[in-house]
């Protein structure tokens, strides 16, 4: 928090005012830069989905395990990322991650088959769990103005990321549903050249980490709970994610920039409006009524699939909720957490990104097995369920206002 002297009085700044969240050192920067280019990669197939189906004929279940073998590798390698860090140091590893992303990235750009481009991603997502587990711990450390202020800068980077990610997707999807894929590929080397001259070497931990400590740091009923509530919470987001272009019937300008907006407005609610509403009603409060919130808006595109503009403003709409969920679950992931923040950020992750692997293929067979309607009712109920394991574990969470 910083002072200044005006007409003898000492002025505070707001703990979670623009200025202070975004006057940060340049080590923070470039692994910010990084993390929005790695986010990139989530919702850069987007737009790029029903392409990718035509082009190699391929179901919407088939196409949906881009983000399957992507996330469920992603949150498995989450268990190893705190060892190797604590061996080889944080620096080491996003570099590595970085490494990594670049390969799997160009050659999913260079695939011939549904079934090599689901290879390659996984590839991605090793890289993906290396960088993004790590990145949160390093900002936390290296970020000027307390946990908080590093968080947000965290959740802006990962709201642009995911904004300028579609619309990147669809702009070069345009032209070839390889392009996307490419050019993430040439943004992490400038992300991996940026990470490796300006982030000092970051001091590794002080106790080298076990594999196992993960899975030990989840036997707390307050990491666990809010682990549980992400991962049910995640099979209605990337429902929506991965799910919604196919009934969107938009073509990959269309959808690139229906989910532009709603990574804008993912941004905008986690940075500005995230910390206003915590600060007034409390962490645990406002989780409540955006989960409930999301589940509505989830309910209402399955009542309304058949009408594009109601799906593309639940779509829209559903990013401010996105964006405010996600910062205040980071930050309760960190508050109640009784271990290091790494190790604390692989559990949770791990948890979470198991939600994620499995929501993308299950909505697709939904529905192949029903219909359109149904993905969106289960992706509902299933963040219903996750409202109520968060309230079940309150108790665990009083660290939390």
């Amino acid at each position: 928090m910083e002072a200044t002297e005006k007409t003898g009085l000492v002025v505070e700044e707001p703990p979670h005012s623009l200025k202070s969240i975004f006057k940060q050192p340049k080590p923070a920067w470039a692994v910010a830069f990084a993390c929005m280019v790695a986010f990139m990669g989530l919702g850069l197939v987007d737009p790029i989905l029903p392409a990718i189906g035509k082009q190699l004929h391929a179901t919407p279940s088939q196409v949906s395990l881009l983000f399957t073998s992507y996330m469920l590798v992603t949150g498995v390698m989450m268990l190893i990322t705190g060892w190797l860090s604590s061996r080889i140091g944080p620096k080491a590893t996003l570099l590595v991650g970085l490494f990594v992303i670049v390969l799997f990235s160009l050659l999913g750009g260079l695939s011939e088959t549904v079934g090599q481009l689901v290879g390659y991603r996984a590839g991605w997502g090793l890289g993906n769990a290396l960088f993004i587990s790590t990145a949160l711990a390093v900002i936390v450390s290296v970020a000027a103005g307390g946990t908080e202020s590093a968080i947000i800068l965290y959740e802006a980077a990962l709201g642009l990321g995911m904004s300028v990610g579609p619309l990147l997707g669809g702009l070069l999807g345009g032209i070839s549903w390889r392009g996307p894929f490419i050019g993430v590929s040439a943004l992490m080397v400038i992300g991996f050249v940026a990470v490796f001259i300006l982030l000092d070497k970051v001091p590794r931990p002080t106790k080298k980490s076990s594999i196992l400590d993960p899975i030990r740091a989840l036997g707390h009923g307050g990491l666990l709970s809010i682990g549980l509530t992400a991962l049910f919470y995640n099979f209605g987001f990337f429902t929506l994610l991965a799910f919604s272009p196919f009934v969107l019937g938009l073509d990959e300008h269309g959808i690139g920039f229906v989910f532009f907006f709603w990574g804008v407005f993912l941004a905008i609610s986690s940075v500005v409006i995230a910390p206003k509403l915590q600060e007034r009603f409390g962490t645990k409060k406002v989780m409540y009524m955006v989960l409930f919130l999301f589940a509505i808006l989830l309910f209402i595109m399955g009542f309304s699939i058949q009408y594009v503009p109601v799906l593309i403003i639940c779509i829209v709409l559903s990013g401010g909720l996105l964006g405010i969920n996600n910062t205040l679950i980071t930050t309760a992931v960190m508050e109640v957490s009784p271990v290091e923040r790494s190790v604390a950020s692989s559990a949770y992750s791990f948890v979470r990104f198991v939600g994620g692997a499995i929501a993308p293929w299950l909505a697709g067979k939904l529905s192949e097995w029903f219909n359109p309607h149904i993905p969106f009712y289960f992706g509902a109920f299933a963040v219903l369920v996750g409202l109520f394991v968060l309230y079940s574990g309150r108790k665990y969470m009083m660290e939390l206002n």
